[in-house]
């Protein structure tokens, strides 16, 4: 019997039979979740020129020094600026422009007065100036002014590869003009299932047979973690099937296949025998609870990642396994998945081997409390969905008492 490999040493195997994915050109509109591959620099200052923060009036600060609900003092509206229009003018002493928010600052002018620090009020309709406005509130140069450059200069450094576009990051992009940008191409993974024993839902139920479930999470897993599925259906157990399978994988260039099911030590594991027999197996079963059975290894040159079938098991096997190698494939950085503290509120057993049991953390007077979701068997969904965590007893420890600090990973963003 082959002996059993640790978690850590079964990930670094996989990462490093991996590398990113090749470099594409694509438009924003398509850059939601990809990866710079390029570092990006500020094509020009943002903003692009100094504008005023706020409805208002353009003025001098000198000419309204010392202005107050007592003293106003009234200046004589010069021009308009709305948004959108550039002033060809300076703004004369003991004047003041009407300006909206964005609109470029004229010269000469260095504040802004809010309008509503003014005789004048936001209901007016009037589209062309008034004759003259009475300031009731002194400014200091620079009020209710956003300088040129005040968020970013030209030439400043915006996103480093490796960075993963958040929608906040496209917006930012597509006001420095941003067009298209270069990336890692979005890896594409090929799954299915195998298995004499499963239907496709839709399927009315049939004595001895359950309803694949696996496929339809790992295909949601896979989205979330930034990957294109291509969809192989259920495979069931017959060489034949699963090397034709693994051929249409091929032809579709798919960048790693990922499979549940058949790679125990069952006779009808075929996806393990036709590894063995017509590919290059690297590694097979680690210390880990649950998921033992899991293969890494080659078809053809393509990579071949295969979680066991029960589905806790494979659930746990792909945020474990998969999530960092789908990450390394899109460019991104291996980051250890983050750990937080919880403390047991009752005592737990385990088996020896590093284990992943689905929990629920409550907050008690500002401190994570941990309970188990029940029974632990990997082919109990319902505790898997009731879980926002998942509690990890580390390998070597058969037991935990009530009270003791353990390791967490969240599964709810609730918990961070």
């Amino acid at each position: 019997m082959s002996t059993l490999l640790s978690v850590d040493e079964v990930r670094h195997h996989i990462l490093s039979q991996l590398s990113p994915l090749p470099v594409e050109t694509i438009s924003l509109e398509q850059a939601f979740r990809r990866v710079l591959a390029t570092p990006i620099l500020a094509p020009s200052d943002l903003p692009p020129f100094t504008n005023s923060s706020v409805d208002g009036f353009a003025v001098r600060a000198l000419d309204v020094k010392g202005a107050s609900q007592l003293h106003p003092i009234e200046l004589k509206v010069f021009a308009d600026i709305p948004a959108g229009f550039s002033p060809h003018f300076t703004l004369p002493p003991g004047h003041a422009a009407r300006i909206m928010t964005g609109a470029p600052l004229p010269n000469g002018a260095d504040a802004v007065v809010p309008i509503e620090n003014t005789n004048l009020s936001f209901h007016d309709k009037a589209t062309q100036p008034p004759y003259s406005v009475q300031v009731f509130n002194p400014v200091n140069p620079g009020d209710n002014v956003r300088p040129r450059g005040q968020d970013i200069l030209r030439g400043h450094p915006v996103f480093e590869p490796g960075h993963r576009l958040r929608p906040q990051d496209i917006g930012l992009l597509a006001a420095l003009g941003i067009s298209h940008i270069e990336v890692y191409r979005q890896p594409r993974l090929g799954i299915f299932s195998t298995g004499d024993e499963l239907i496709p839902l839709g399927t009315a139920p049939i004595p001895g047979k359950i309803y694949d479930s696996n496929r339809l999470m790992l295909k949601m897993l896979i989205e979330q973690a930034g990957g294109e599925v291509i969809d192989l259906g259920i495979v069931t157990d017959t060489l034949d099937n699963v090397r034709s399978a693994l051929d249409t994988a091929r032809r579709n260039n798919v960048d790693l296949v990922l499979t549940s099911g058949g790679v125990s030590v069952g006779v009808f594991d075929v996806v393990r025998h036709l590894i063995e027999q017509e590919g290059e197996r690297h590694l097979w079963r680690v210390n880990m609870r649950p998921g033992k059975p899991i293969l890494f290894g080659r078809y053809h040159e393509m990579p071949v990642l295969s979680l066991p079938g029960n589905p806790v098991s494979a659930f746990v096997g792909f945020w474990v396994f998969v999530r960092p190698a789908i990450y390394r494939l899109a460019g991104l950085p291996f980051v250890p998945p983050l750990r937080l503290k919880a403390i047991l509120e009752h005592p737990i057993e385990s088996d020896g081997r590093e284990s992943y049991l689905r929990a629920i953390v409550s907050y008690t007077n500002g401190q994570r409390l941990a309970r188990l979701t029940g029974h632990q068997g990997s082919g109990n969904l319902f505790g898997l969905s009731q879980a926002n965590a998942l509690l990890i007893v580390p390998a070597g420890v058969k037991s935990l008492p009530t009270g003791h600090e353990v390791d967490i990973w969240p599964l709810d963003d609730s918990l961070i």
